[in-house]
């Protein structure tokens, strides 16, 4: 890479080196090849087209799908002394025009339209004439005739803008992208297989939770309790329910907005205004809120109903946490959520292959809220990800509740779809299992089958339930359909034969609580911030993300040497706003003389700019944990000290043995276990860690079967 991005990426975004997959993109621009990067959200798409427009002459057209995306972005720019504009129909023609003639005299390195602006001749024209250094596609899915979010008009503009001779290169983003929509985009941008980028889907500073079998609004009013100064958003199914909750949750003094489409183009826009800056804590809205939303310090994001798709799941979750600190990703679910989403797809006006599509994704997003295994793995298996394991923080991951062999109850289950000839849906199974007197159970002589009743002392939501279970740890298929089938696969019958145990789990959401940065301090620094970006009319997060303040609170740099070592801070932001903030810390140093640093900035834990590549995107914390480790603690020490979970430790040894790091694996097992993993492992028809674990007794940790695999190349 060369000096000048890089000194592009120091100087203006206050960077030291590029997170996992910028600097391919970039390189790949830069040498005019048509590229797609799919990197998870927060992850830094945006400098894949910022920095080679930067290093770059000419114009760069970025065709983002929403007004809100492209004023957020234009406001970041601006801030960093960066000739930025955007061209959409919030502007008066008068306004659009000024803007047009600035775009034409050079005067604009960015500039941010919608899709719809390229109906227009004229502005087609205007771009004609000028010299361009790229066009980006931001949110890409939305060209995919396959994406969860398709839009005909992003679709649309592809065949104008390959009539125009001065584009040099396309540049595609999206967070999430199935298989399908990877080959649509390329298909459309001709993009090679080679310009493909990903990055994984993980967003390793997510926890995903699910909640079941709780009142939701009790729950959102206790979840609040505990968090009355984070930033979140609740997306709800409908817009009678988003109107019933900022009701309910503004009766109770909760800082909130509400945000759908119901509501005038003046009330969203200042909703909107007030949560972005800060002014209102809690967002309530439908799914219409958000989509490129850069607000980088929501803390958690909770769905009050299980949404479509796990593609709009992921995407939604993913507006938490953007800068990179734990946030936390609720799905309160419930079985009406079910119903609802499959009456929104009846009631579409999708032709009967696209609402057929709509049903087999949206199996996918009841599967997901019936498994028992990790949360953020069955996400990323769903997208294709090579990188499956389970996270060690997601609800699933963190329970300490004993686990529950039903296998007996499964075989009777399994059984019991097998003498129904696989012709009937959950519903209808659940009936008979239970004894049902239901009158289609008697008319279809489901009540003499040997299975009728055999589960008669549990409820048909139980059993309904356990069913939906088998399906997601897929030990039962369905027919795809607005009306699903279910029937046995190889997996069942490895069941019902006694060869494959069943298990369930109850998984309590766990409390975590920050304790690496000075709170106080961080309250003192935000509003602060705050303050300066009230004067300067714009959100607080574009002066320094969260991420970013609690660095300052680690380490307390008063230097600016120091000050240019955080994560976040360039030369330019130092100028504006780095003596205001260090001398802040000064003062509050003077005025808490025993609160020391919770991070040194000299010895053992170097400040970000002496970090590795992979230190610097990632953090300090996998490292902290390698060198105590290395030190000779035990994983539970480390764990106790860093007030961490013991897979949370666990998983950052992996990652810096990936970094690099030698680890001796041997410590982990012994000869005959050693043995035994990898003649089990010979043995599986896939490649995945949970049937190997499940095929193994219950002493032989996920720990000792991944040190076994990666010690003999395997893994």
């Amino acid at each position: 890479m060369s000096s000048k991005v890089e000194h592009i990426l120091q100087h203006y975004f206050g960077y030291h080196s590029f997170r996992p997959g910028q600097a391919e993109t970039i390189n790949h621009v830069l040498h005019k090849k048509n590229t797609l990067a799919v990197m998870p959200t927060g992850s830094g798409k945006s400098l894949c087209y910022q920095i080679p427009s930067l290093a770059k002459e000419g114009t760069a057209i970025i065709i983002s799908p929403l007004i809100s995306l492209m004023k957020d972005q234009v406001d970041a720019l601006q801030s960093l002394g960066i000739n930025a504009t955007f061209i959409n129909s919030s502007l008066s023609v008068a306004e659009q025009q000024i803007r047009l003639e600035q775009m034409l005299a050079g005067k604009c390195k960015f500039v941010y339209v919608a899709p719809e602006r390229f109906e227009s001749s004229y502005f087609v024209h205007m771009i004609k004439r000028i010299q361009l250094s790229l066009v980006a596609f931001d949110e890409a899915h939305c060209i995919s005739q396959w994406g969860h979010d398709f839009r005909p008009s992003y679709r649309s503009v592809v065949p104008i803008l390959k009539q125009l001779s001065n584009i040099p290169v396309f540049v595609a983003l999206t967070a999430t992208a199935t298989k399908e929509v990877i080959s649509d985009i390329q298909d459309l941008l001709q993009i090679n297989n080679e310009y493909v980028v990903t990055t994984g889907f993980e967003r390793e500073n997510l926890s995903f939770y699910l909640v079941k079998g709780k009142d939701k609004a009790t729950y959102i009013r206790s979840f609040l309790k505990e968090h009355p100064n984070d930033s979140g958003i609740i997306y709800t199914a409908t817009r009678k329910q988003a109107d019933k909750l900022y009701e309910q949750l503004n009766k109770l003094g909760v800082s909130v907005e509400k945000y759908h489409a119901g509501l005038s183009e003046t009330e969203r826009k200042n909703a909107q205004s007030a949560f972005i800056h800060d002014e209102k804590t809690v967002m309530v809205a439908t799914n219409a809120f958000g989509m490129g939303i850069d607000k980088s310090n929501v803390r958690y994001v909770i769905h009050y109903a299980m949404p479509m798709n796990i593609e709009s799941y992921y995407q939604e979750a993913g507006r938490a946490g953007r800068d990179g600190e734990p946030s936390d990703c609720i799905l309160l679910f419930s079985p009406q959520d079910v119903q609802l989403q499959k009456f929104l797809i009846e009631q579409s006006e999708m032709d009967e292959p696209s609402k057929q599509n709509e049903y087999r994704k949206l199996q996918a997003m009841i599967n997901y809220c019936h498994t028992h295994s990790c949360l953020s793995a069955f996400i990323l298996d769903y997208f294709g990800d090579k990188n499956i394991h389970a996270c060690g923080r997601c609800s699933h991951c963190q329970s300490n509740q004993e686990k529950t062999d039903m296998t007996v109850e499964a075989q009777m289950i399994l059984s019991c779809v097998k003498r129904m000839g696989e012709r009937f849906g959950v519903s209808m199974t659940a009936k008979v299992l239970r004894g049902s007197k239901d009158k289609k159970v008697i008319s279809f002589r489901l009540d003499t089958l040997s299975t009728y009743g055999i589960l008669s002392n549990y409820t048909e939501k139980e059993l309904t339930e356990w069913i939906h279970f088998l399906i997601a740890e897929q030990l039962l298929d369905t027919e795809e359909g607005k009306y699903p089938t279910i029937k046995l696969n190889q997996h069942s019958v490895e069941v019902l034969k006694g060869k494959r145990k069943v298990w369930m789990l109850s998984a309590p959401i766990p409390v975590h609580d920050d304790t690496d940065y000075d709170k106080g301090l961080f309250a003192e620094l935000r509003t602060v911030r705050k303050d300066l970006a009230d004067a300067n009319n714009v959100p607080p997060y574009v002066l320094f993300s969260d991420a970013t303040l609690r660095d300052l609170c680690r380490y307390f740099p008063i230097s600016k040497e120091d000050m240019l070592q955080i994560k976040g801070i360039g030369e330019k932001k130092f100028e504006q706003y780095g003596d205001i903030f260090m001398q802040i810390i000064q003062d509050w140093k003077k005025e808490h003389p025993e609160i020391k640093p919770k991070i040194q900035i000299t010895g053992t834990a170097p400040m970000p700019k002496q970090r590795t590549n992979q230190e610097i995107f990632d953090g300090p914390s996998h490292i902290e944990s390698y060198k105590m480790f290395q030190a000779g603690k035990s994983i539970k020490d480390i764990a106790s000290i860093r007030d961490m979970t013991e897979q949370t430790i666990e998983r950052h040894l992996f990652k810096a043995f990936k970094d690099g790091y030698p680890i001796a694996w041997d410590i982990f097992f012994n000869p005959e276990e050693e043995k035994i993993i990898l003649t089990q492992h010979e043995q599986m028809t896939e490649d995945r860690l949970k049937p190997l674990k499940e095929s193994l007794p219950d002493t032989y940790s996920y720990l000792k079967i991944k040190a076994v695999l990666v010690k003999n190349g395997k893994m």
